[in-house]
This record gives structure tokens, C-alpha cells and sequence, in this order.
């Protein structure tokens, strides 16, 4: 029997690589990737090609003599060929070691080195919108490498294609057992060095099949990554969710081919970050502006056709369930997408459980809870009040550091997320801050930063927001603007930012005890970003960075008495 005719069959003790099995047998001619490529072409690939090249480069790894479960690392943006990689490695008894494409150089070497990389698949990469120009230096002299398609040049290593012509399908082949290790993944390093956090194939695979229960995937959906695969939220709705339930997946091209991506795809199901979701949103407002659609919403037999024009337009019309995650989202622009009849709902959960935790569902009304367990899930609060959560994508511990996962988990096995928060009695969870983030003032009063950064965060107006506030009379908050330059911006422009500004810190002020109110708000002039060292590849704000940088100015924007200052 080959390989293609062993039949993994898809139920809960079923890996990634038993799944590629069954669907390259059940549906062998059906498209399963679909590749932009250069000209506007695109690549498909059946389930029968993706595991006829995925055996192959696994016979091919195999040849290596690598050392049994070595670690083999994948750095590149989202590819059809990225994935292939990732179930190659394990074919061929190997572990994966995924490397933002954002990486910077420190972070990247340090993920190469930690874990022992013996050998690392370069994906798509073109040095413009990832770090490919200074990681490609830091890259050790003996780490043998394998090109992906759509890579840039790098020393003579050899492509994909060639290698996988070269030898034959993998005809022994051992799968593994859900309990083994599949994948090292660092997290972001939003607080120091990335840390290695060992994953199970059954802990990756366990949130699309609990998912399941209540969100209905099914081999006709379409699925668009846009996400780093780095990430676990990328992992769990395209690579696993796709493998268990036999669906389509599309790659987006570039940053700049988005829209023609989403609606080439026209996903069935979508996940992203509220940035993404805010921009649709005021993209749409700077057209059809809130009163319009109020009356227009109003017209019998009107509305759902003007609702409808504006999920087609946005790419969105055949989304039957949407998510968002990673960070917080304004209720009302939640509120504004269920109004078209879009399922938008909050997810929260991170790398230690494979981003399986809780969720918001949409019929609960909408407030500052990120939702309930999800199925499978159990949460309590401890004395301390930190959020301790059990979950069965828990993962296996930190990378060479038993230690750390020691104290990470508790002796009946719930996480220690270090995240603080409170339960309702319909089991919803609020995060009101971190254990460890918190600063004191010169009053000696202690300010959790978190919250209050979560409650200016939900205002269209700011993409990123750090609270600071060690030594001085009272916080202040530092804001970069979503869609504004603060340079470029009108003397009008910037006095109606301003007063919507003004609201917003009204606003907040009110809703916190009195050491907790904010002396102002200050506008940065330059962005956030990851090539800059201020955000995490998940767009994470990097505290302690933004902190030293800014730390000679905040006492002087404090004794301006401006209620916002530009810097």
C-alpha cells in the first residue's frame, strides 16, 4: 500500500499529516491551495499534488540523516508552499521552528540558535516588508538551507521544486502520535528574548475540531491567510481548521494586493486583527457616513441590498462567521459589522494554549468580557486574581527551561496566563490588567497600565497606546493615530482629532479611581511599527522600549497642563 492509500481518518486522534492523507484520497482532484504568483497568475494545488510534494520533500529530508526529531526551521510570509513545508518536516519525524518573517536580527538568530536548528526552509521573502535583508547576514555559515518557491537568492541553496524532481514519494511512512511534539513556536518577544513554546500535533489540532461544535466548517469553506503562520490564530483557522474539515485555503499576494486577494477568495470564514476591521470600517464612514446609513438602513426592501453592497464591496459578503483577536475592538464598530449581518466575534487566548481559551458569541450583548470558554475549556481566578485556564491545546512547556513551566502551570494543570481579570456568573471574563505590568507613582500609588490602555484602544481614533507613569504625579498616554500622519495632518483635521481626543481622555478619566486618571494624552509624530523595535510581530506594543525611549520627555509633557499634547 502507498502512501496516499493509507487513510488517516479525521476524528479526534487524527494529526495534520493523517488528515493530508485522507483528503489527498477522498478528494485527490480537488484544489486546495490557491498561490498568487508574479503577472497576476495564480498556482492551485490539489490535495493530491500538495501530499505527493509533501511526501517527497519529506523522502528528501530523510536522505539528510538528520538526527531523529530534529528541530527544522520555516522563516517566510504565508505561502502555499510555507504549509507544505511544515507537514514535510513532520513526515519526516521532524519538529518545526516557525520564524516571523518580521523577525529582527537578535530575535532571529536567537530562535535559530535556542533551538538548535538543523536545517531552515526560506520562504517568501523580498527584504521590502520583512527583515530578510538583515537576517539573511545573522544566518549561521553551517545551517543548511532549502529555497522555497517564491524566495529570494540565497549562497547556492537549493529550490523546492528541484529537490522534490529529484526523488520519490515517501513510501514508509510512520505517522505520528497526537501526544508527540510537532512544534516549537516562539512567542513575539513582547518582553524580552521570544520564548519556545512546545506544542503537541493534538494541541494544534484541538481547537478546530472543538470549534467545530458551534461554528460549522465543512469542505466548501474558503479560507484567506493574511496572517503571520508564525502565529498560533493562523495555525488554528488555516492550517489545522483547512486539514481537519478538508477546506479551500487563498494566499494574499502583498500588502498592496489585499483587496483583489479577499475577493478573489471571498472567505467563507475570516479571521483578523482589529486594525483591519477599524479600516473597512472608516473606509466605508468616509463614504456613506453614519446618518446616511441610519436612514438608509430604515428604507424597507433597501437595506439588506445597501447591506449587502457593503460586504460584497469589502470582500465579505460570503463570510457565514468572522473573528477578531490580538487586541481589543470598539463595541460599536462590533455592533456596526453585526448590523450588516457579518458574525463578528472577539477570540482570546495565546501561545501557551494555542490561542484556545475564550470567545465572545454573538448573541451575547457586547461589553468589555472577552466571552466565554470555549468548549472543553475550564477558567477560575485565583487569590491573586490571576486568570488560570485549562485547555486541551495546552501546551507541552517552554523550550529547554522546565523551570518556567514549572511555575507556569499549577499542580491540577491550568496555565498561569499572567493575565489578571474577573468572571461573571455566565462564566464571561474581563481582563482588567497583567500581574506584572504595573508601575507606581510619585504618590505611591499603583497603576495597572493594561485596562486603561485597553479602554482608549477601542477609539477608532488610536492604533496603539502605552500608558506610562513610574515617578510622575499622575499617567499620561502615549498614542499613535490609526489613520493620520500627525505632520501632514490640516490646522482643521487636527483641531477636530483634538477634541475628539479631549472626549475620549473625558471619557476615560471617569471611569477610573483618581490616581489611575490620566494628566494627558500624547500624540507621537513617528509610528510604531516592528521594522523600528516598538511592536511585536502581532503588533503588540514592546513596553520597556517605548518606555526608554520616551523616558527624558514624559515629566516635561506631564507639567505642560494640556489635556493633549503633540509631540
Amino acid at each position: 500500500m502507498t502512501a496516499l492509500e493509507q487513510l488517516g481518518l479525521c476524528d479526534s486522534r487524527a494529526t495534520q499529516l493523517h488528515c493530508l492523507l485522507y483528503w489527498a484520497q477522498r478528494q485527490p482532484n480537488k484544489i486546495y491551495m490557491n498561490q498568487p504568483i508574479e503577472g497576476g497568475f495564480i498556482d492551485r494545488f490539489t490535495w493530491y499534488e500538495v501530499a505527493d510534494q509533501v511526501l517527497r520533500m519529506a523522502a528528501y529530508l530523510q536522505s539528510l540523516d538528520l538526527p531523529p526529531r530534529s528541530q527544522i526551521a520555516i522563516y517566510g510570509k504565508n505561502s502555499a508552499h510555507w504549509i507544505m513545508a511544515d507537514l514535510a518536516i513532520w513526515m519526516a519525524g521532524h519538529v518545526s521552528v516557525p520564524l516571523y518573517s518580521t523577525l529582527n536580527v537578535d530575535n532571529a538568530w536567537h530562535v535559530l540558535i535556542h533551538s538548535e536548528a538543523k536545517l531552515l526552509f526560506i520562504g517568501k521573502l523580498d527584504g521590502q516588508s520583512d527583515s530578510w535583508y538583515q537576517v539573511r547576514e545573522v544566518i549561521p555559515e553551517n545551517l543548511p538551507c532549502i529555497r522555497l518557491p517564491l524566495s529570494p537568492e540565497y549562497q547556492g541553496a537549493p529550490q523546492w521544486d528541484d529537490l522534490i524532481r529529484s526523488v520519490s514519494p515517501l513510501e514508509e511512512v510512520v505517522l505520528p502520535d497526537p501526544t508527540e511534539l510537532a512544534s516549537i513556536i516562539y512567542t513575539s518577544g513582547s518582553t524580552g528574548l521570544p520564548k519556545g513554546i512546545m506544542h503537541s500535533f493534538a494541541s494544534m489540532m484541538a481547537p478546530g475540531a472543538a470549534l467545530n461544535s458551534f461554528f460549522s466548517f465543512n469542505t466548501e469553506d474558503r479560507l484567506l491567510s493574511h496572517l503571520p503562520l508564525a502565529h498560533v490564530a493562523e495555525r488554528i483557522f488555516i492550517e489545522a481548521s483547512s486539514l481537519y474539515y478538508g477546506s479551500n485555503l487563498y494566499f494574499v499576494g502583498s500588502k498592496e494586493s489585499f483587496l483583489d486577494d479577499i475577493h478573489r477568495a471571498r472567505p467563507t470564514i475570516f479571521l483578523a486583527v482589529p486594525r483591519l476591521w477599524i479600516k473597512f470600517y472608516l473606509d466605508i464612514l468616509k463614504r456613506v457616513p453614519l446618518i446616511a446609513q441610519s436612514f438608509i438602513f430604515k428604507l424597507p426592501k433597501i437595506d439588506q441590498f445597501a447591506k449587502n453592497t457593503i460586504l460584497t464591496e469589502l470582500g465579505l459578503d460570503q463570510v457565514r462567521v468572522a473573528f477578531t483577536a490580538s487586541a481589543p475592538m470598539p463595541a460599536h464598530i462590533i455592533a456596526w459589522y453585526r448590523s450588516l449581518g457579518l458574525e463578528l466575534n472577539e477570540a482570546y487566548g495565546m501561545t501557551e494554549n494555542f490561542g484556545y481559551s475564550h470567545g465572545t458569541r454573538s448573541y451575547e450583548p457586547l461589553g468589555l468580557d472577552v466571552g466565554q470558554p470555549y468548549p472543553g475549556v475550564e477558567c477560575r481566578i485565583d487569590t491573586t486574581g490571576e486568570i488560570l485556564v485549562k485547555s486541551p491545546a495546552m501546551m507541552l512547556g517552554y523550550f529547554k527551561n522546565q523551570k518556567l513551566t514549572a511555575e507556569s502551570i499549577t499542580s491540577d494543570g491550568f496555565l498561569r496566563t499572567g493575565d489578571k481579570g474577573v468572571q461573571d456568573a455566565q462564566g464571561r471574563l474581563t481582563i482588567t490588567g497583567r500581574v506584572k505590568d504595573i508601575f507606581k507613582t510619585s504618590k505611591g500609588k499603583y497603576v495597572a497600565p493594561l485596562p486603561i490602555e485597553r479602554r482608549l484602544g477601542r477609539h477608532t481614533l488610536i492604533s496603539a497606546v502605552c500608558v506610562c507613569g513610574a515617578g510622575l504625579t499622575q499617567p499620561i498616554a502615549l498614542v499613535m493615530l490609526s489613520n493620520s500622519d500627525p505632520n501632514s495632518l490640516k490646522a482643521s483635521d487636527r483641531q477636530k482629532i483634538e477634541i475628539d481626543l479631549k472626549a475620549l481622555l473625558k471619557q476615560t478619566n471617569a471611569e477610573l479611581e483618581s490616581h489611575e486618571t490620566l494628566d494627558c494624552l500624547v500624540v507621537i509624530n513617528n509610528p510604531w511599527t516592528v521594522k523600528n523595535g516598538f511592536l511585536t510581530p502581532t503588533l503588540k506594543i514592546k513596553r520597556h522600549v517605548i518606555e526608554a525611549n520616551y523616558v527624558d520627555q514624559l515629566d516635561a509633557w506631564s507639567q505642560l497642563n494640556q489635556l493633549v499634547v503633540w509631540e
